[in-house]
């Protein structure tokens, strides 16, 4: 059976997705005191959105009421993020509106993604092209990225060889896609591959994922495929297809990934001990340093949160001056040694850096207790999926959750921003385990 018209046009957006958006052709339109960039990831979305409301309208939209949990999490986290974009109108009048309530819609547009998949993929063969295109365009970017790390190739501040490197997506991008390829790998590899394309995309799935990761060098992304080794070894497991070779092989998959990381980031931890007192700091060294300005950065995040505990200060607020600003003398006198470009200023806003700290400042308890809900009502609904899944649809259940937990870990690594492949790898998850789902409620019907 050959796939949708909708399913081709999925597989053809996902590379524009995962594009960082310099290498996008774009037009800008003017709202006011700002601005709004359409990309071509935009029209991508919009693509997949017209393509999903078509074969709903034509095939019904019955495949959504298995994921219902998901899809009501996933209303009042927008609908909180909508509001928090009001609100700190009727208490800061220099909040900037516009330009937040830009980035506000277009966090809003790829949450369409999550409801695209299950209406457009609706056959094992449709959910394998996804997984597919994932690996191939995954493969690509770690090629990129390689060139890149020998320094063949230019990145976004020109030829830096044997450095992390950020292929044609950005840094924690490229984690993203390739924790969500890697993770690929792993459920194959612990439900065990049935058929040799499945073997085949296993063993372009695992070397591309994990060899992008390493080049990302993005700890958050480790974090991400540790979280994602565990799960798939758990679920495996528990519906008895987990043997020692296949569970001590997505261990050491996963452990070489971690510490690829490790190696890669290796000036950065030296970097951090000595922040926290372990060896010296030389005099001269003031350059500004990732682990110690995260750490500067959630300082001063958990000083808004602590001020601002139930609603936040707004959606992106903890970007704007007059709610940093009375931290920074605390902040200078916590973190003395620091590169004064280390500290948020008007030209480095820089934000919190952590999409979980940055919801508790922006967004408060409430905000944080909306997406804890939608991250676990995914999880419950993908583990149940997965745990009742046929063998056809076994590996896309289990990927799905894998999917959702990489990213979930990337984003201890960078703040809440829209529209970017990560942002789009969070709401595919979702998609993918819905569609699952929807693909198991009707095999057992």
């Amino acid at each position: 059976m050959r796939p949708s018209i909708g399913t081709i046009v999925l597989a053809i957006a996902v590379p524009v997705i995962f594009l960082h958006v310099r290498y996008q052709p774009k037009v800008h339109v003017g709202l006011g005191s700002t601005s709004a960039g359409i990309e071509l990831s935009d029209l991508a979305v919009l693509a997949v959105a017209l393509a999903a409301l078509e074969r709903g309208l034509r095939e019904g939209f019955g495949r959504l009421r298995a994921a219902r949990a998901v899809w009501i999490a996933a209303a009042l986290f927008l609908a909180m993020v909508v509001a928090a974009t009001i609100y700190p109108l009727a208490r800061a009048a220099d909040y900037h509106f516009l330009t937040h309530a830009v980035t506000t819609a277009k966090f809003v547009e790829y949450a369409v993604l999550a409801l695209a998949v299950p209406l457009l993929l609706r056959t094992r063969r449709e959910l394998e092209i996804l997984l597919w295109t994932f690996a191939l365009w995954s493969t690509a970017a770690t090629g990129w990225g390689l060139l890149q790390f020998a320094g063949l190739v230019s990145e976004f501040e020109g030829k830096r060889p044997l450095q992390r490197e950020p292929s044609f997506l950005g840094i924690h991008d490229l984690a993203a896609l390739s924790g969500g390829t890697l993770a690929i790998a792993l459920a194959l590899l612990a439900l065990g591959p049935a058929s040799s394309q499945e073997r085949l995309l296993a063993c372009i799935a695992g070397p591309s994922g994990a060899i992008g990761l390493v080049l990302s060098g993005a700890f958050a992304g480790a974090i991400g495929i540790t979280l994602a080794a565990i799960a798939a070894l758990a679920i495996a497991q528990s519906v008895g297809r987990l043997d020692k070779r296949k569970g001590l092989a997505v261990a050491a998959i996963a452990a070489a990934a971690g510490v690829g990381v490790f190696l890669m980031r290796g000036g950065d931890v030296e970097n951090f001990a000595r922040f926290v007192g372990i060896g010296h700091k030389h005099a001269n060294e003031r350059n500004v340093e990732s682990s110690v300005h995260r750490s500067l950065l959630a300082y001063i995040g958990v000083r808004i949160f602590a001020d601002h505990p139930i609603v936040g200060v707004g959606w992106q607020g903890s970007e704007e001056y007059d709610n940093y600003a009375p931290y920074l003398a605390d902040a200078h006198r916590r973190f003395p040694g620091e590169n004064p470009r280390a500290f948020p200023s008007p030209q480095h806003a820089w934000g919190v850096q952590n999409a979980y700290l940055q919801t508790l400042t922006d967004m408060g308890v409430v905000g944080f207790a909306l997406l804890v809900a939608l991250f676990v009502s995914g999880l419950i609904v993908g583990v149940r999926a997965a745990r009742r899944a046929p063998p056809e649809l076994a590996v896309p259940a289990l990927a799905g959750i894998l999917w959702l937990l990489v990213a979930a870990g990337v984003w201890n690594g960078l703040g809440l921003v829209a529209g970017i492949p990560l942002d789009a790898l969070t709401w595919l998850s979702f998609g993918l385990i819905a569609a699952s789902a929807a693909g198991v409620a009707r095999a057992r019907a």
